[in-house]
């Protein structure tokens, strides 16, 4: 019997309790036999260099206490993907990060945090399963660190044309500048206001923010903005149904949360975790474990 203390990986973010990622992510160590816990851990901020940086005490979501030190890796959330790139090293092959500005997977590798994006592929895989993206009109809501790796994946796919919106406009026009520097020939451009994404003639709605996590959250589209013909993509899958799901399904519109997304993400980080071989075969068997196990949580819901 292994009575050796597990390895600990988790999430940072804030907030993170609304999170599946430890049902997916602990059903995997078990299947495999790793000596291994997922933990959630809501990280402020102003607290995130101590995080990473110094010997601290923290606390997890059930109130278990546990020294960042031995902490091996972690995924990250809002409000942290595009802040902790200031603080960690990328692998060579993957310097393009430094220009998406976004990081979502963190491993501690000879002492130094080092780190990937698996939102990229992990989007990718779930929207190509759902929608071919290719010559699509695209309308965004939101511009953030999540935002990033959505864009990213649309303008590899070369989708027709690109709208993004959000409150911060500055935000809204990195992404455009970024976009433009890495994919000179995307059509993409940030508008001042949700209306005039123009939405109504768009193949494609991503909301790419956190509201509609909470249910006093308002949805951010009119019923009027919307068409049967579109396809409407939520990142949160927390609540499954957000106002916007609904709202777009009341249309006749096509829909979708973000948990096929948490899943492929969720798979590729655990091979970072784990230092798998990237096998379809070591894939497959992941997923399907992972993906059992969100299905228990989706239950759990529902009641």
């Amino acid at each position: 019997m292994n009575s050796a203390p597990p390895k600990i990986y988790g999430l940072i973010g804030h907030p993170v309790r609304h999170s599946f990622s430890p049902a997916m992510h602990n059903a995997a160590f078990k299947f495999l036999g790793i000596n291994a816990e997922y933990r959630l851990f809501e990280v402020e901020p102003r607290r995130l260099r101590d995080f990473l940086f110094n010997d601290v005490a923290v606390e997890d979501s059930e109130g278990n206490r546990i020294s960042t030190d031995d902490i091996w890796g972690f995924n990250v959330t809002v409000p942290h993907k595009e802040r902790i790139l200031d603080y960690i090293s990328l692998e060579s092959e993957s310097s393009y990060l430094r220009q998406i500005k976004a990081i979502n997977t963190i491993i501690k590798k000879d002492g130094i945090w080092k780190g990937f994006n698996t939102d990229i592929p992990g989007f990718a895989r779930d929207l190509k399963e759902k929608i071919d993206p290719v010559d699509k009109s695209v309308a965004i809501l939101g511009a953030g660190g999540a935002a990033r790796a959505v864009v990213y994946v649309l303008a590899n796919s070369r989708v027709r044309d690109i709208d993004i919106y959000d409150i911060d406009d500055a935000r809204s026009h990195a992404v455009v500048g970024m976009v433009r520097n890495l994919f000179p020939e995307c059509d993409i451009k940030s508008v001042d206001s949700i209306e005039q994404l123009n939405i109504r003639s768009k193949d494609i709605l991503i909301n790419a923010t956190p509201v509609g996590l909470k249910n006093t959250d308002p949805c951010l589209v009119s019923y009027d903005m919307l068409h049967r013909g579109l396809f409407v993509y939520d990142l949160i899958y927390n609540p499954p149904e957000t106002r916007l799901l609904s709202l777009a399904k009341r249309i006749g519109a096509r829909v979708s949360n973000g948990l096929g997304m948490l899943l492929h993400q969720g798979v590729l980080s655990f091979i970072h975790f784990t230092n798998m071989i990237d096998s379809d075969r070591q894939i497959a068997e992941i997923t399907k474990v992972m993906r059992l196990a969100l299905q228990d949580e989706l239950e759990g819901l529902r009641g």
